[in-house]
């Protein structure tokens, strides 16, 4: 049986496991499809779009149509640790529901205190009573850095007072699944800059179970779906890359897919914003942009509907996705210039030489001596 004959098959038998559970919400997918005019048509379109981002023949699109309609028999709980609460607002905050929102509400979602009805007493007996019920089966999301000097006594939660580090190690124990959702839960985020007085962490460092990264200030809706959608489907973690984020969303340079990749190949660069160049859409590296050094799909997904990026928008990129860009990453408006990042060189002349491709070594030469034409103290 071939690779994907094989995951077929997995994905088939998961579905057949959800379909013993009951379903959680009153109203079915179909029927909320319909109440908010989305028709049947832009659903196989859904569907088909998610299957190509994770990268799987179109057959596999009726298992994501499937696994969208039982999205209600996984039981998901998302804590809020110390964040800004953009990670969540990225998912819900759209001008008119889509499918991404309207996944995200379809599905069991047991508890996550910006959406919830419930407060104090109430809400911690929610949280309590969830973990117990669906034991060993449900997914746990957290959104935000743990802080963990003097016991994670900066970050605590609820009526009883407990710190975010205790919630977290608790509420891992008996979770499925774990996605840290955003930066700040991958990788401590602007909470775990310099000099991180709190001792702010990553989730991974301080649970000792697998967990799912997915960078991003905040990540788009569709990152977060997909990944949901996958375990739904999957029951299981995707392949991840070195810094245990999915490969289907975090496998390929910003700046390999940036619209304006082009620009930088024939050395057409921004000199100041405003000017000509940022008029014409050149690129954005003398500007800050740290596409060359950061992994995401931020120029083929996008986000709000996918409407725009920071790029398109006349931004360069922050490299939010990658771990302690806060530190790394920062002037955020001037190139890198010389320096390590995550043990590989990620010097300018290094991105002309090597990025380009030996193929493009004209098209390069010409790109690094643009770029250095003025010194990058300027």
């Amino acid at each position: 049986m071939d690779t994907h004959a094989a995951l077929y098959k997995q994905g088939k038998d998961r579905l057949d496991y959800l379909r013993q559970f009951a379903q959680r919400q009153p109203v079915s997918l179909q029927q909320k499809m319909a109440d908010i005019g989305i028709s049947r048509r832009d659903f196989i379109k859904w569907t088909a779009s998610v299957t190509a981002m994770f990268a799987l023949p179109l057959p596999f699109s009726n298992l994501v149509a499937e696994a969208a309609e039982l999205a209600d028999r996984v039981p998901l709980i998302w804590l809020h640790m110390a964040e800004c609460t953009g990670c969540s607002e990225s998912l819900i905050r759209t001008d008119t529901p889509n499918l991404d929102t309207l996944i995200f509400d379809h599905i069991s979602l047991e508890y996550h205190e910006t959406l919830m009805a419930a407060a104090g007493w109430q809400a911690e007996e929610n949280l309590e009573n969830a973990l117990e019920t669906y034991k060993g089966r449900y997914l746990l999301a957290v959104e935000g850095a743990i802080p963990t000097a003097n016991n994670g006594t900066f970050l605590t939660v609820g009526c009883k007072g407990h710190t975010g580090l205790h919630i977290v190690k608790e509420a891992a124990k008996n979770a499925a699944a774990i996605i840290s959702v955003g930066t700040c839960a991958a990788f401590g985020g602007v909470q775990a800059a310099a000099p991180n007085p709190t001792g702010a962490k990553g989730v991974y460092e301080v649970v000792d179970k697998p967990v799912i990264n997915l960078g991003g200030c905040p990540p788009s809706e569709k990152n977060i779906v997909g990944t949901l959608m996958y375990f739904i489907m999957f029951g299981k973690l995707p392949a991840l890359d070195m810094f245990n984020r999915p490969k289907w969303a975090y496998g390929a340079r910003v700046h390999d897919n940036c619209e304006r990749r082009g620009r930088f190949d024939a050395g057409e660069f921004v000199e100041e914003f405003g000017d000509e160049g940022a008029k014409e859409g050149y690129c954005l590296y003398k500007m800050g942009c740290k596409g060359p050094y950061t992994y995401n799909n931020c120029p083929t997904e996008r986000f709000n509907h996918h409407t725009s990026w920071p790029v398109l928008a006349g931004h360069g990129c922050m490299g939010c996705s990658e771990p302690d860009f806060w530190d790394d990453m920062a002037d955020f408006e001037k190139p890198l210039g010389r320096q390590l990042l995550h043990g590989l060189d990620a010097t300018a002349d290094t991105i002309g030489a090597v990025i380009l491709g030996a193929a493009a070594v004209g098209i390069g030469a010409h790109a690094v001596i643009s770029v250095f034409a003025k010194p990058l103290e300027e």
